[in-house]
């Protein structure tokens, strides 16, 4: 029995572990520089052991699915050598983890209210989903192409910052024609972009796929997808701004 619960209590031990830090800070700011006592105390620790859950359940979930099913399927692509298939395999898995993720949905919500709060789009349901689910699309169209990208470089073993260097100098010349209220949002949609459903399989094709071509080091080519998956969202919905 005890040897059972050594493990869970692992995780949570980790977890907690993480979570220790931003605890400190919360607590720290609370009593010694707004001298106030902590509200909802029992909620507050409900919710903290929830957290630390969830963290431990999600992290071991990774280790044990999510990372080794994406190494396994970008090594039976390669083995399997039709390169079509895999750029499809790239670009739907960005597009659909994208579409799943928590932040982005929230985010392009909130920049809906804010659109139609301020005028640019019509203050309606109907038009603030409208402008938060074509927000969604494009995020995730940048992000798929941003794998198709990564993909070609892991298989060319072309230099990633090269790629990012320019992809920045686009962002940049971007930004002095796009509308001005769609620029923080689309800085904003890359980093909300790769969040907890896109990096874990981003990260595994990418580590994969380099693990499985002659050649290629997973350390040095395996990685730098999610620098891509981070720059193309605002390149695609700065493009979104000037077309909308």
């Amino acid at each position: 029995m005890i040897a059972l619960l050594k493990q869970p209590l692992r995780l949570l031990r980790d977890s907690f572990r993480d979570l220790l830090p931003i605890i400190l800070v919360v607590t720290f700011f609370q009593f010694f520089v707004l001298q106030q006592p902590l509200p909802n105390v029992g909620k507050l620790l409900a919710g903290i052991f929830m957290v630390m859950l969830g963290l431990a359940l999600f992290i071991q979930g990774l280790k044990i699915a999510l990372f080794p099913l994406g190494e396994e399927m970008a090594f039976n692509f390669v083995r399997a050598g039709n390169l079509w298939w895999l750029f499809l395999f790239a670009f739907t898995l960005g597009f659909g983890t994208v579409m799943a993720e928590p932040a982005l949905i929230i985010i392009s919500n909130e920049a809906a209210e804010v659109a139609a709060a301020g005028g640019m789009i019509s203050n309606n349901e109907v038009a603030q989903a409208s402008y938060a689910m074509g927000l969604r699309v494009t995020v995730a169209l940048a992000v798929g192409v941003a794998l198709l990208i990564g993909v070609l470089r892991i298989l060319k073993g072309w230099p990633v910052q090269y790629l990012i260097i320019g992809g920045y100098i686009g962002v940049v010349i971007m930004t002095w024609f796009a509308p001005a209220e769609i620029i923080g949002v689309a800085y904003d949609s890359g980093g909300v972009a790769t969040s907890t459903v896109t990096v874990p399989l981003v990260t595994a094709l990418g580590v994969g796929l380099a693990s499985s071509i002659r050649g290629r080091d997973p350390m040095l080519d395996g990685f730098g997808m999610i620098a891509l998956a981070v720059l193309t969202p605002m390149i695609f919905v700065m493009a979104y701004g000037m077309l909308i």
